[in-house]
C-alpha cells in the first residue's frame, strides 16, 4: 500500500515515541481497519512496546487522498474501547 505521513503524525509519533517501523508495518499489515469519524478510518493493531506492554496503535487514515495519508497516530492501552470483535 503506498501512503505518506503528514507533518503532524511524524510530531505526534515523536512525541509519543513511537519508532516509525512500527507505522509501517501496521500501514502494510494492520490487524483490523475500521471507520471513523468525518469520512477517515482507523488502522490498528497491538504492538508489544519497549516498556513490555501491549498498546493498540492507531493510524487514522484518510484514504481519499493518492497517496492515503496517514493523519494522526497513536497508542493507546484502551483496547478494549476500540478493538471490534468478529
Amino acid at each position: 500500500m503506498r501512503f505518506r505521513i503528514s507533518g503532524h503524525a511524524y510530531n505526534e509519533m515523536r512525541e509519543r515515541e513511537i519508532p516509525s517501523e512500527m507505522v509501517e508495518n501496521l500501514m502494510t499489515s494492520p490487524q483490523q481497519i475500521v471507520p471513523e469519524y468525518g469520512g477517515k478510518t482507523a488502522y490498528q493493531s497491538q504492538f508489544l512496546f519497549e516498556n513490555g506492554k501491549i498498546y493498540l496503535l492507531r493510524a487514522i487514515v484518510d484514504e481519499l487522498a493518492d497517496p492515503c495519508v496517514v493523519v494522526t497516530v497513536y497508542r493507546t492501552s484502551k483496547i478494549g474501547k476500540y478493538w471490534r470483535q468478529p
